[in-house]
């Protein structure tokens, strides 16, 4: 399983959010570039990036920080966030983005995960974050009456290199993954899937690498690594099976 540190950039700084409230984030550091720096120092081996302002604007606004980030590491970033359109998609895949993410796209225009997974193979995701099992968007203010599982099969013959599976009323809340609802997920569609939110201590870890580490291509993790609570190398080695982690 890959290890994949988040990086949830508002207004040029490195924050995380509690369940997705804008007004509820608290401010983990000020240099973007720099904390992905230590990331890839630390051997992780992919980088998550989310442009938190985009997502509710509907187009990228931290630029600048996800320039910065590509410009000073090697390893590959997959962002989200604000990516609505064809021309978003190129962009960022020309700057060296290695896999963009689509999520609110995915459901409000599911010909254009397609027509991107057509023209850029492997190298599109699709974000499906749920809010009591239905799937959220425009930066999870909206909740819709689509079933994650719904939407993910939408897909199952697009070329979509993974699925990012957020369950909202975990993330950053530090009370552990929904692991039932993610595998569950998992085994409804042959596309890889990330498992997302709540990820809050290496027990969460090894409880997501037990129950499926055959099922899931990785888990994401933010304010549990900056708060200390997981230590990415630690992370790396539970993960890959090279060492206990707990």
């Amino acid at each position: 399983m890959i290890f994949f540190p988040a990086i949830d950039l508002k207004d040029g700084q490195c924050v995380r959010l509690l369940r997705g409230e804008m007004d509820q984030a608290t401010v983990f550091a000020d240099d973007p570039a720099g904390q992905a720096r230590k990331f890839a120092d630390a051997g992780c081996a992919w980088l998550h990036v989310v442009d938190l302002n985009g997502a509710f604007a509907g187009t990228p606004v931290n630029g600048p920080a996800v320039e910065a980030i590509l410009g000073n590491i090697q390893i590959p970033i997959q962002l989200g966030g604000g990516i609505r359109d064809m021309e978003t998609v190129a962009l960022w895949l020309e700057k060296g983005v290695r896999r963009v993410i689509l999520g609110t796209a995915a459901l409000k225009n599911p010909d254009l995960v397609i027509a991107a997974c057509a023209q850029f193979p492997g190298r599109v995701a699709v974000g499906i974050d749920a809010r009591g099992g239905r799937v959220a968007v425009e930066g999870w203010a909206e909740t819709s009456d689509i079933e994650a599982r719904e939407l993910a099969l939408k897909f199952e013959d697009a070329g979509v290199a993974a699925i990012i599976y957020t369950d909202i009323e975990r993330d950053g809340a530090m009370q552990g993954p929904n692991v039932d609802a993610t595998l569950e997920l998992a085994r409804a569609t042959s596309t890889p899937v990330i498992a997302s939110g709540g990820v809050s201590s290496m027990q969460d870890l090894a409880a997501l690498k037990d129950a499926g580490g055959d099922l899931l291509e990785g888990v994401i993790s933010g304010r549990a690594v900056y708060d200390g609570r997981i230590d990415p190398a630690a992370a790396l080695a539970l993960l890959s099976g090279s060492g206990e982690g707990v």
